[in-house]
């Protein structure tokens, strides 16, 4: 039955209906067909929503469609060329550090690769960096926005499976680090090999002044982070600070963005907020009609009378991702996959937060994995370049998160050591 469900539901997302019309149309007809009232599938989704976490999702796209076009992302590119740009590669560490602090505030990874893309892209051309090799520190960067936090996709895993948002966003900050200093290894090695030329570093007036500019920009994760985890605001007040302070940042000092555009990018804000809320609402449907079905409770039953280990499952899920990431964005890999797993984290003593983070690394991946990964085409929209040209761009890159991934998979204390110890 569930192998039926499941192929019904990669033929509609392969016929073109939406994630949520597919995911949650087939859940509907399932649980009326099981005999569930209609009255009680509405409930269903109601009940789920009804929480203040799922606030927080309009007030983070918000921040990063601010955060994308008002000139916050130009003075933090500013701001890590200062520290870095005098270095051989100097530019594509900057978008390795740029990418990193805004990430911290946008959430998505396509709108941290679509706002660095516009600005670096051309920026390395001019500087005589072969193209896809711009393409590829631009598109593998900016998968930074699903793992440094504030991470949407780490919000709405955090509905689905329970878990406390605080925990998974500090899970992020290690794996994401590491990420950035991979490849700002392999930058250095690539710079060093091409022969790349060196600018000379800044005067301290230019230090001084790119730093300057950088701050308001820089203080807006900081006052997230201080708020969050000094216990001085919720997920959602924290989620509406940084959507308030990204307006008042890119109106009143960046000057990106004028009040008669206020209007007009929080409707495009809204308007992807209501997609990921919908989408949301048809995973939970999927949800419940999978408990109703007792397909988990038969899988766990599965899984033991074959003993199964639980490394041999979270390779085995690895794979699977990996796999459903050539055919399915992120969010649909997220909706399909956890609410079908989540009960076999307890029979092999796997911590949800841990497995978050192996979801998320996973997630990266599709995103620039051919034929649906969406931060190729992203930049191949931007830079005019072929989506094959991207591709060769983001090879390397590639081979380093999967190298993140084995790590993060086999090591938990990548993801867990500052949950654990800020929490415990």
């Amino acid at each position: 039955m569930l192998v039926l469900v499941f192929a019904a539901l990669l033929l509609l997302l392969f016929l073109g209906l939406p994630i949520f019309a597919a995911l949650g149309g087939l859940s509907m007809l399932l649980l009326l067909w099981s005999g569930t009232p209609g009255i009680s599938v509405a409930q269903v989704a109601v009940d789920k929503l009804n929480g203040e976490t799922i606030l927080a999702v309009p007030f983070f796209v918000i921040a990063a469609q601010f955060m994308e076009r008002g000139g916050i992302a130009k003075s933090l590119i500013e701001m890590a060329e200062a520290w870095l740009g005098w270095l051989r590669g100097g530019l594509a560490l900057t978008c390795v550090g740029a990418t990193t602090i805004f990430a911290a505030v946008s959430g998505s990874s396509v709108a941290t690769a679509l706002a660095m893309a516009t600005i670096l892209v051309p920026a390395m051309l001019a500087r005589g960096y072969d193209r896809p090799f711009a393409l590829g520190v631009v598109g593998a960067s900016g998968t930074l926005g699903i793992l440094i936090p504030p991470s949407i996709i780490l919000i709405i895993y955090g509905l689905i499976a329970e878990a406390s948002i605080p925990r998974l966003f500090l899970a992020g900050v290690v794996p994401g680090l590491l990420q950035g200093l991979l490849f700002a290894i392999f930058i250095l090695y690539y710079a060093k090999s091409r022969n790349l030329a060196r600018r000379d570093p800044p005067d301290l007036r230019s230090f001084l002044l790119a730093n300057l500019r950088g701050l308001p920009a820089l203080a807006i994760p900081l006052l997230i982070f201080v708020g969050i985890y000094g216990g001085y605001a919720t997920i959602s007040e924290s989620a509406a600070l940084a959507a308030v302070l990204s307006i008042v940042v890119s109106l009143g000092i960046y000057r990106g963005c004028s009040l008669r555009d206020v209007l007009p990018a929080t409707g495009i804000a809204m308007r992807r907020s209501a997609s990921i809320i919908m989408i949301v609402v048809a995973a939970f449907l999927f949800g419940h009609w999978l408990m109703e079905s007792r397909m988990p409770a038969r899988l766990v039953e599965f899984v033991t009378s074959i003993d199964l280990k639980a490394w041999q499952f979270l390779l085995l899920m690895n794979l699977a991702m990996l796999v459903l990431g050539t055919v399915l964005e992120g969010l649909s890999i997220v909706l399909i996959t956890v609410p079908l797993v989540m009960p076999l984290f307890a029979q092999f003593n796997i911590d949800p937060v841990h497995y978050a983070i192996i979801v998320v690394v996973n997630i990266e991946m599709a995103m620039l994995t051919p034929p649906v990964g969406l931060n190729l085409f992203v930049l191949s929209g931007v830079s005019k370049a072929p989506v094959s040209e991207v591709i060769r761009g983001i090879l390397p890159f590639l081979g380093l998160m999967a190298l993140l991934l084995l790590s993060v998979t086999f090591i938990p204390g990548l993801a867990l050591m500052l949950p654990n110890l800020v929490f415990n």
